[in-house]
């Protein structure tokens, strides 16, 4: 295991994001695009949501993400009688200090795990805004800071299955990209019943880097550089989307920022110092469709959201890399996939 004195390299973040990739595709089975979102989100900073039918291993994958990293866990599964204290934490009456004393509820780790955290009520739900957003808890007029790194990897069924309710627009939105695993291909699955058949992998997966890593690593994505036609192509592209006739509700300035720092994460991943439109394009459906409310019409047309946002980057115009310097001043490696 890698603990560094100094700010990590590009070249520590590529090697250490390796060996966490590595250890969660040994449990989940052919979904690379999928872990390397996960390793995205966590490396900028964000939340990830995880969404689709029960049984494709949506909390198999939040569970190996939070075990190959040693740092600290908590899994809240969220049922309709949970409380917002239940995940905050309450203030306890102590009879010989005959004062009252704060005990941290599940929220005070560095990788939550919200299972199902639609089948819980908007109330409850919301006692998650403050601690995703300003990384703190405040109560009864006290603030609690948050460990670092701070992660929250939610998973949640379909809106239209049994006993759920839909995620409030300031829940969501609060989630830097949204990520659906489906189902896996046969040769996978065949496999999956080789790995799975007898234990659960999970049980011998151990840690491959620590959470010291991860902060040193977070630090070293900051400092990727973004180009102005970079930003301005981000900015283009959410602003597309608060005037699309199919959309009732665009994405938000936080959308864009979360964009931005998702596209430094994986130019890091990628192995450069400097951010892409290629970076900004390849996760602009993960990161803005969950936040876009289409309108009746376009819902009775069946169209999503993630279908207005791929007509969107088809129209956006994409800034010319022959015209423009993408590097840092201080010079930069020449653009390509060097990662893994």
């Amino acid at each position: 295991m890698t603990t560094y004195d100094e700010r990590a390299s590009l070249s520590d973040l590529t090697t250490t994001a390796e060996r966490v990739r590595r250890s969660v595709e040994g449990v989940i089975e052919g979904k690379p695009e999928v872990v390397r979102l996960s390793l995205t989100v966590l490396l900028a900073e964000g939340h990830l949501l995880i969404e689709d039918v029960p049984g494709v291993g949506k909390t198999m994958l939040a569970k190996a993400l939070a075990r190959s990293i040693d740092c600290s866990v908590r899994r809240i599964q969220f049922t309709p009688d949970l409380l917002p204290s239940d995940i905050t934490g309450v203030s306890v009456f102590d009879q010989q200090r005959r004062d009252f004393e704060f005990k941290p509820g599940a929220v005070f780790a560095q990788i939550v795990i919200g299972d199902e955290i639609n089948r819980a009520s908007p109330k409850t739900q919301s006692a998650l805004l403050e601690s995703m957003e300003e990384r703190q808890v405040t109560m009864d007029g006290q603030t609690y800071e948050l460990p670092s790194p701070f992660m929250v990897v939610a998973t949640q069924n379909p809106v239209e299955m049994e006993g759920t309710y839909p995620l409030p627009e300031a829940q969501r939105d609060r989630f830097m990209a949204r990520v659906s695993i489906g189902y896996p291909a046969p040769e996978a699955e065949l496999r999956m019943l080789d790995v799975h058949g007898a234990t659960s992998p999970l049980e011998d997966l151990q840690p491959v880097a620590h959470a010291h890593d991860i902060v040193k690593l977070v630090d070293a994505v900051r400092t990727v550089h973004v180009a102005e036609p970079v930003r301005r192509y981000a900015v283009d592209l959410v602003t597309a989307t608060r005037g699309h006739p199919e959309l009732r509700l665009g994405a938000s300035p936080r959308a864009t920022l979360h964009l931005l720092r998702a596209a430094k994460a994986a130019a890091a991943l990628a192995g450069r110092e400097y951010a892409l439109p290629d970076d900004v394009q390849s996760l602009a459906v993960a990161v803005l469709a969950h936040r876009l409310l289409p309108t009746a019409q376009a819902q009775l047309n069946r169209r999503t959201a993630e279908q207005v946002v791929l007509e969107i980057l088809r129209q956006v115009p994409v800034p010319d890399p022959s015209a423009q310097q993408w590097r840092p001043p201080h010079g930069g490696r020449p653009p390509g996939r060097q990662g893994f």
